[in-house]
């Protein structure tokens, strides 16, 4: 974590060495920035820097502790929903608003998975483990696989359909998929982990098929 002179500094000056680490981690990858380079970048000297964080290692804990956070902040907090309908809902609607994050996000999504791990899973699958207990108590998830096994597993291909969809985005080629846009292939996906034949947001039961 950052020394305490950093956070004396004025909020903006913190923001600009931050985002100057976050483009360089995420141009050359968690392990491959120079922190020389970054601090140099960022207008910062060598003395300056090491009374703001203990090294490289303290920066880079910083910078994906700022992506996790925003992570989780575009995915909302999970609360109880009503009813089936209400869980689908409130479901697409968060994984829609993070994959848009990280499409309007490029770093982020570049050092989203260092951000995860880095984390020890922790509070990212937090979130998913609400998600689960929820699904579980609406009878919308499976009940005889192990439940850290089933957050991991959710979490997972939560993530693997967030690039997906990203990338398409950006390419501009969400149109003529076959199958439907991104959220539905998404619940497609989840509804055959989860196993329960449950239908996507805003389709009838027997279309889920």
């Amino acid at each position: 974590m950052p020394l305490p002179r950093f956070d004396r500094l004025p909020a903006e000056r913190r923001e600009h060495i931050l985002g100057v680490a976050r483009r360089h981690f995420a141009e050359h990858g968690a392990e491959g920035a120079s922190y020389n380079k970054i601090i140099e970048a960022a207008g910062v000297s060598k003395t300056a820097a090491y009374h703001y964080f203990d090294g490289r290692e303290d920066l880079l804990t910083a910078v994906l502790d700022g992506v996790l956070d925003r992570l989780l902040h575009a995915l909302g907090p999970w609360d109880p929903a009503r009813d089936e309908e209400d869980f689908g809902a409130r479901f697409a609607a968060g994984s829609a608003a993070l994959a848009a994050h990280l499409r309007d996000h490029p770093e982020d999504l570049a050092l989203a998975d260092a951000a995860i791990g880095r984390s020890g899973g922790s509070p990212w699958l937090d979130w998913f483990g609400a998600l689960v207990t929820d699904g579980r108590r609406l009878g919308v998830i499976r009940t005889d696989v192990d439940h850290a096994l089933m957050v991991s597993a959710t979490a997972a291909v939560v993530r693997a359909a967030d690039a997906w969809a990203v990338a398409l985005m950006t390419s501009g080629s969400l149109e003529g998929l076959p199958q439907g846009d991104p959220p539905h292939q998404l619940w497609t996906l989840l509804r055959g982990l989860w196993g329960a034949a449950t239908a996507a947001p805003g389709q009838e039961p027997n279309d889920a098929h």
